[in-house]
C-alpha cells in the first residue's frame, strides 16, 4: 500500500480544540509531535486517544502502586482482560480464567437501555477476544434516590439492557450488587464484568507483528453511533446531557453471539497473529493499541471499511463506536479461510490494511492520505498528570466526618431489623435478578443471593467463585480504609462459599480528578487497595478507570458521586461438592461467629436507616485478621464441619442472620444482643452453623456460639420476628416501587 501527500485543511480553531476535550497545553503537544498543524481527522484521533477514558492520564501514575503479579497470574493489566491459572481441565490440559470489569456510566445515564446493553457487549468482547468462551456476567450498579423523578426510568432501562443483551447472547448473569444514594442522582454507575474460560496454551494477545501482514476488520458494519463516546465519558455532565444521545452506541446481542462463535472457530486454527476488540474509540484505539503493543506501524485504507451509512468520512469511521466489531492481524495467505468462516456466520469481513515498520499510523481515503501520526505520542507518550491531591490528613479535615454522639440503645432490635430489611439499602433485589437468565449454559452452581456466584468449569467438578464488592460510603468517609475494605469484603465472599481467592479486577469510579479532594479520594483508595491486595494475595490483573462522574445541578454546583472503587474478584473451588451456601439447613444446628467483634457503628446501615445519621469513621480493616478468618472458614468448609456460612457486612450480625433465615426458611433463637453487637459492621467476621454433634476445636477455631437454628421465627433478645414477616418486608420495596 502506498500513500500520497497528506491533505491540507483549514486551520484548527481554538473552539474546535476545546470541543474535542483538549486544553491549550495538550494541543501544543500535538503541534510539537507532528511538527505541523493536525487536520480534523488527526485531531479527532488525538482527542480520543488522549481522553481520560483511553489514556488514564490522571490515574496511570497511581495505578502503578497496585500489585499485578503472582504465581497464579498468566497475564496482568495491559491486555484486553486479565488471565489467571485455574489448574487443568477434563482433557488434562492447563486452563485459564480470563476476566475484566468495565464502566459504561455516562452512556447509561443518557440512554439507559443501550448504555447498559453495550456495556455488557463490550466487556464480553474484551474476554472472548483473548480466546475464552464467556461463562458468566456480573454487574455492579449504583443509582440515586428512589424518589428522584428520573430514577425509576433509569433502573428499569439499565436492568432491561443488561438482561436483554446478556440473555440473548447466551451468557448467564449470575451476580452483582445494586446500591442507592443521593450522590448518584446525576451520575449513575453501571459496571459490567465478564469471566471466561480458555485453554492456557490458546490465549490470544493484541500485539501486531509481521511487516506486510494483513489487517482485517470483522463483525458489524460501521455507523455514526458512538462517535466521541470516549470523549463524552471523560467529561462532566451538565444540563445538556440529554443532547449527547448520539454518542451512545447501539448494540445487537444476536450479532455478538455470531461474532463469539466465528472468532472462537477461527481461533481454533493458526491464522491469527493478533486480535483486538473495537471498544472505546473504536477503530482508532484498536489499531493504535495493536501497533503500539507490537512496536510496529499500521496503514489502513478507509475506503475498505464496511459502512452502513453513506458518505462517512475518515473522521467518522475512525471515531465511531459501533458495536460488535473486531480487528485482527492474520498470517499471510489465511484471508480466504478466515473470510469463509465469517461469511458462514453472516458477518462482515474486509482486509483494510497491513502492518508496516514505520511506527506510524497512516490512513488513506479516496486516494489521499488523511492521517499520518507517529504512534508514540498517541499511546506511550500520551499526557501523564500528577494531579494535586489532599493527603489523608488533609482529606480528613476537608470531609470533617462528625463523631458519633450518644445513640440510645435499641428498645426492639427485631423492629429495627424489619425496618432495615425493607429499606432500599437492604431490600431484596429479586425484581432485578429475575430478569436475568442465570441458568443458560447449565453450569451455574450458585447465583445472586449468596456471598458469591459460582459457575462450574465445564466438564469438570471445579467451580469459579465470582463476586463484586464495594462500600462507597466507607470510601467517602475514609478512602484508605474504604479501599482496603472493598478488597477484604471480596475476599470474605469468596472464602464463604469455600473458594480460594485468586485475583481481582476493578472499576475505579470517581468525580473530577482536577479537584484535589477528589484526587485525594482516588489516591487514598488506591493505597488502601494496594495494601489489601498484597496482604490477601489477590493481585489485580485488569480493570478500568471512570472519572469526571459529576453533574452540574440547577444550583450551579457540580455534584460528584461517592468514590466507588468497585472490585470484581475470582476464586477457585477444586471440588464443587464442598461448595457452601448461606441458608440455615437443619433444626437444632448451632450458630456461631468467627472473627473478632468490635463495636463499630460509624457509617453503619443501622445508624443511617434508624437514626438518619452518617457519622463516625468506617470500620477498620485488620488484614491479618481477615487472612486468618478466611483460612479458618475455608478449612471448616473443606472438612465438612459447617452447614452454612455467611460473611457479616452491611447491616451487621442481625442482617446476616436474617438473610440466612430467609435463604433457609428457618428461624433461630439468638442469645442476648446489644445494638452494637447486632448492628456493628466490624470487618473480618462470619456466621457459621454446625451440627450439634460436630466437633469444633476451640483452640484451633476460636468461635463464639450465639444461638441455635429452630422454628419459623428469628428470636432476638426474647422478642420474635416471624420469618414470613421478614420476607414480606424484604420483598416489598422493589415490587411496590416498580408497580407504583
Amino acid at each position: 500500500m502506498t500513500t500520497d501527500t497528506l491533505i491540507a485543511e483549514p486551520r484548527i480553531s481554538t473552539e474546535t480544540v476545546r470541543e474535542h476535550g483538549l486544553n491549550a497545553e495538550e494541543y501544543q503537544r500535538i503541534l510539537n509531535a507532528l511538527g505541523r498543524e493536525p487536520n480534523i481527522t488527526e485531531l479527532g484521533i488525538f482527542s480520543v486517544m488522549w481522553s481520560e477514558h483511553c489514556s488514564y492520564k490522571s490515574s496511570r501514575l497511581h495505578l502503578k502502586k497496585l500489585p499485578t503479579t503472582g504465581p497464579q497470574v498468566i497475564c496482568g493489566p495491559g491486555e484486553n482482560a486479565g488471565v489467571i491459572d485455574i489448574g487443568v481441565g477434563e482433557n488434562g490440559q492447563p486452563q485459564a480464567a480470563i476476566f475484566k470489569m468495565e464502566s459504561h456510566n455516562h452512556p447509561s445515564y443518557i440512554e439507559p437501555y443501550q448504555g447498559a446493553a453495550t456495556g455488557v457487549g463490550g466487556i464480553l468482547r474484551d474476554v472472548f477476544t483473548m480466546g475464552a468462551r464467556p461463562v458468566a456476567n456480573l454487574n455492579a450498579l449504583r443509582f440515586g434516590r428512589p424518589d428522584h423523578p428520573k430514577m425509576k426510568h433509569l433502573v428499569k432501562g439499565v436492568v432491561a439492557g443488561i438482561g436483554g443483551y446478556g440473555n440473548c447472547v447466551g451468557v448467564p448473569t449470575v451476580g452483582g450488587e445494586t446500591n442507592f444514594d443521593p450522590a448518584y442522582d446525576g451520575n449513575i454507575i453501571v459496571n459490567a464484568m465478564t469471566v471466561g474460560v480458555a485453554d492456557a496454551d490458546k490465549i490470544f494477545y493484541s500485539a501486531a507483528s509481521g511487516v506486510g501482514n494483513p489487517i482485517v476488520y470483522v463483525g458489524s458494519k460501521t455507523g455514526r453511533d458512538g462517535i466521541h463516546g470516549a470523549t463524552m465519558a471523560s467529561a462532566e455532565f451538565d444540563d445538556d446531557s440529554d443532547e449527547k444521545r448520539p454518542t451512545v452506541q447501539v448494540g445487537d446481542p444476536f450479532t455478538e453471539k455470531l461474532l463469539i462463535e466465528a472468532c472462537l472457530e477461527l481461533m481454533a486454527s493458526d491464522a491469527i497473529v493478533a486480535i483486538q476488540d473495537m471498544g472505546a474509540a473504536g477503530l482508532t484505539s484498536s489499531s493504535v493499541e495493536m501497533a503500539t503493543n507490537g512496536e510496529v506501524g499500521i496503514i489502513l485504507d478507509m475506503d475498505k471499511v464496511p459502512c452502513r451509512e453513506t458518505g462517512m468520512t475518515a473522521y467518522e469511521m475512525m471515531l465511531s463506536e459501533s458495536q460488535e466489531r473486531m480487528l485482527m492481524v492474520l498470517k499471510p495467505g489465511r484471508e480466504a479461510m478466515a473470510e469463509a468462516i465469517f461469511t458462514k456466520w453472516e458477518l462482515d469481513f474486509a482486509v483494510i490494511g497491513e502492518v508496516t515498520d514505520t511506527r506510524r499510523m497512516v490512513l488513506t481515503h479516496k486516494g489521499e492520505t488523511v492521517c499520518d501520526i507517529p504512534l508514540g505520542p498517541l499511546a506511550d507518550d500520551a499526557p501523564l498528570y500528577d494531579r494535586p491531591h489532599l493527603t489523608r490528613e488533609e482529606y480528613a479535615a476537608h470531609i470533617n466526618i462528625q463523631p458519633i454522639g450518644d445513640i440510645p440503645e435499641s428498645t426492639d432490635i427485631g423492629a429495627d431489623l424489619l425496618k432495615m430489611m425493607a429499606s432500599p439499602a437492604l431490600a431484596s433485589r429479586r425484581w432485578i435478578w429475575e430478569q436475568y437468565d442465570s441458568q443458560v449454559g447449565a453450569d451455574t452452581a450458585q447465583r445472586s443471593g449468596g456471598d458469591a456466584a459460582v459457575v462450574r468449569v465445564h466438564g469438570t467438578n471445579k467451580g469459579l467463585a465470582i463476586t463484586t464488592d464495594c462500600t462507597p460510603r466507607y470510601c467517602k468517609a475514609d478512602p484508605y480504609e474504604g479501599g482496603k475494605q472493598a478488597i477484604a469484603e471480596a475476599y470474605r465472599n469468596l472464602c464463604a462459599v469455600g473458594a480460594k481467592p485468586l485475583a481481582t479486577t476493578d472499576c475505579m469510579n470517581f468525580g473530577n480528578p482536577e479537584k484535589p479532594h477528589i484526587m485525594g479520594q482516588f489516591v487514598g483508595c488506591i493505597e488502601g487497595m494496594a495494601e489489601a491486595f498484597t496482604a490477601l494475595d489477590m493481585p489485580i490483573v485488569s480493570g478500568n478507570v471512570s472519572l469526571y462522574n459529576e453533574t452540574t445541578g440547577a444550583d450551579g454546583v457540580s455534584h460528584a458521586i461517592l468514590p466507588t472503587p468497585a472490585i470484581g474478584a475470582v476464586g477457585l473451588i477444586n471440588d464443587l461438592d464442598t461448595m457452601m451456601t448461606i441458608g440455615f439447613k437443619n433444626e437444632g444446628d448451632f450458630i456461631a461467629t468467627i472473627g473478632f467483634h468490635y463495636e463499630e457503628l460509624g457509617q453503619s446501615t443501622w445508624l443511617r436507616e434508624i437514626h438518619g445519621l452518617q457519622d463516625g469513621p468506617p470500620p477498620k480493616v485488620d488484614l491479618k485478621d481477615e487472612l486468618w478468618a478466611g483460612r479458618v472458614i475455608r478449612e471448616l468448609i473443606a472438612d465438612g464441619k459447617v452447614t452454612a456460612v455467611h460473611d457479616i457486612s452491611d447491616g451487621g450480625l442481625a442482617v446476616t442472620l436474617a438473610e440466612m433465615a430467609l435463604a433457609g426458611n428457618l428461624g433461630a433463637e439468638i442469645d442476648q444482643m446489644t445494638s452494637a453487637f447486632a448492628f456493628s459492621e466490624a470487618q473480618g467476621r462470619y456466621v457459621i452453623t454446625y451440627r450439634a454433634d460436630a466437633e469444633l476445636d476451640r483452640e484451633k477455631v476460636p468461635f463464639e456460639k450465639i444461638g441455635q437454628v429452630k422454628g419459623d421465627q428469628l428470636i432476638l433478645n426474647g422478642k420474635p420476628v416471624a420469618v414470613s414477616d421478614l420476607r414480606e418486608a424484604h420483598e416489598s420495596f422493589f415490587c411496590d416501587w416498580m408497580e407504583d
